[in-house]
């Protein structure tokens, strides 16, 4: 949990918005697990299932819009798990900001992934919550308000069919009659202008023809314009539904052949029939059962070949139910699809929310990045920091301060061949002082060499390091100085001893940070470093030893 993460959250500004028809404005009900959620999933506040969890300092997580009402409607918000644990708790840590809550990706993570169904009756849909508030923006057994303001809660599938069939305030206006109807009732509706007898017995006829057909194949409603599909009641639904261009034509041939033949009675005869009604004349054939506009003998009423008798007002009267039918049922789809685009809205404002909420995640984990970076930083630098000061450890517990300093040196094969190689001639020791407050000094040793004993002896010398005391010291260095080669058999150590030159700059005071190095290019031949006999080199390790008189 990294601090400061919640003031740059830009989801807890108190503020929450208003949730919408399937989305859960606290915590997602337990009852929607398929197995009973863990206390660690539950919010604090609403003991709901964790809706976009934050975490608290003092440890307990709340969901964000319990986060937000609690610290709106709360002056001094004291944490209720803390409380409920001790009444008189009200610690810093339990009382209880914004900038105190922070947002729990890794509980987030977990309960995403718990395995959920959907609350609706009759759903079968079962998935993770991850998945759960996407379907229910779009579950067709979810109870939604009727789109025309009825006040009935209607399944979402049965949403169009209620519209279309069942919904008391979906009304338009006959334009014929100017008459307020349900689509329902328009369906049934005959306009009273007209009082003609064959037209009300046509539509007994029609009703009659419909109930007995009720289980055959149903014309299409435009069969009387020269629609010729026929199916059972879903088909021709579907059909009327997505033919609108195919039946506007044949209204309009058959409004055309219409006025051809009202524009000129005089040259037709009165006991012929009109044009639009000749069979395969503008692709219309009328049959008599439908409107009972038509008269035959009494032979069979399908038979093309009957004479037709039939007025210019009971086809106009015809031609217009059939506009005004279409007409309403344009209306009824119009309200479909506009309940449909209500529905697509919603469903874009929950998009641009997600991409919001994207956004805002994105930010906080940038930011979350560039504090890690910094951190990793630190870290880096105390790393050096640790290194450096475990070095001066270790060179203060190596430090001696009077005059005598014992030289451990492992590897020596290893550091001949470096030094036989050129690649690393020499050693330095570790620095020692002559007193407390004297000479500060050091050793370095040629294993291969120098000068005259360059590839036959070992050589070893001396150096005057400048040290903290030089100002109060006696120039030049005045002390003898003797080497010991250890035999770690303790029977015979190799010893050399010289006192400094006085005149050389070896031995005044240092200007830079160690004088030229003075001693013994000779001090011990390299044939007898592994004598048999002697043990200076034991475990390929030596021991060099140099002791100041200080005394001298």
């Amino acid at each position: 949990m990294a601090s400061g993460s919640a003031a740059s959250d830009p989801s807890l500004n108190g503020v929450s918005s208003t949730p919408g028809e399937n989305e859960y404005p606290s915590g997602f009900p337990q009852s929607i697990c398929d197995e009973v959620p863990k206390e660690k999933y539950l919010c604090s506040n609403c003991n709901n299932v964790l809706n976009k969890a934050r975490q608290t300092v003092c440890g307990h997580r709340y969901c964000l819009a319990c986060v937000n009402w609690l610290v709106r409607n709360n002056k001094d918000l004291v944490c209720t798990k803390c409380k409920e644990e001790d009444p008189s708790v009200e610690s810093d840590t339990s009382v209880l900001t914004l900038d105190q809550f922070f947002n729990d990706a890794a509980i987030n993570k977990e309960i995403l992934d718990l395995k959920v169904h959907c609350a609706n009756q009759g759903c079968p849909w079962r998935s993770t919550l991850k998945n759960f508030e996407d379907h229910q923006s779009q579950c067709e057994y979810a109870l939604i308000p009727c789109n025309i303001g009825c006040g009935i809660m209607v399944q979402r599938k049965t949403l169009a069919t209620r519209l279309e069939r069942g919904c008391p305030n979906n009304k338009t206006t006959c334009p014929s009659c100017a008459g307020v109807l349900t689509p329902r009732e328009l369906q049934k509706h005959v306009c009273s202008s007209s009082g003609d007898k064959k037209t009300a017995k046509a539509d007994k006829r029609q009703k009659n023809n419909h109930s007995g057909s009720s289980k055959k194949k149903e014309p299409c409603v435009f069969s009387e314009v020269g629609c010729p599909f026929k199916g059972n009641a879903d088909k021709v639904k579907e059909h009327e539904s997505c033919s609108h261009v195919g039946h506007l034509q044949l209204l309009l041939d058959v409004t055309r052949a219409l006025q051809r033949t009202l524009s000129s009675p005089a040259e037709r005869g009165h006991h012929e029939s009109p044009d639009f009604l000749q069979p395969g004349l503008c692709g219309a054939s009328l049959s008599s059962p439908i409107e009972g506009e038509i008269e035959t003998d009494g032979g069979d009423p399908g038979v093309s070949d009957k004479a037709f008798s039939l007025h210019d007002d009971q086809v106009e009267l015809a031609v217009g139910q059939q506009l005004d039918a279409l007409q309403q049922r344009v209306q009824v789809m119009e309200n479909i699809i506009s309940a449909l685009n209500r529905e697509v809205e919603k469903t874009q404002l929950s998009v641009v929310a997600l991409e919001r909420d994207n956004y805002n995640s994105q930010q906080i984990i940038q930011h979350l990045e560039t504090k890690i970076a910094e951190q990793q930083q630190r870290l880096a630098r105390k790393d050096i920091h640790i290194t450096s000061l475990q070095q001066c450890i270790s060179a203060q517990q190596d430090v001696s301060y009077d005059g005598t300093f014992l030289w451990r040196l492992c590897d020596v094969s290893q550091k001949l061949r470096e030094a036989a190689s050129g690649h690393k001639i020499s050693q330095y020791s570790p620095a020692f002082y002559t007193a407390r407050y004297g000479f500060k000094v050091c050793m370095r040793l040629y294993l291969n060499g120098d000068g005259v004993g360059k590839g036959t002896h070992i050589s070893l010398f001396f150096v005057i390091m400048k040290g903290e005391y030089d100002p109060i010291l006696s120039w030049p260095f005045r002390h003898k100085v003797t080497f010991f080669l250890i035999d770690q058999n303790q029977r015979e150590h190799v010893i050399d001893a010289f006192r400094p030159d006085l005149s050389s700059a070896s031995f005044h005071r240092p200007v830079s940070e160690m004088n030229v190095a003075s001693g013994c290019p000779l001090f011990f031949p390299l044939g007898k470093l592994r004598s048999p006999k002697h043990a200076y080199c034991k475990d390929d390790t030596i021991y060099i030893k140099c002791v100041v008189d200080i005394s001298s």
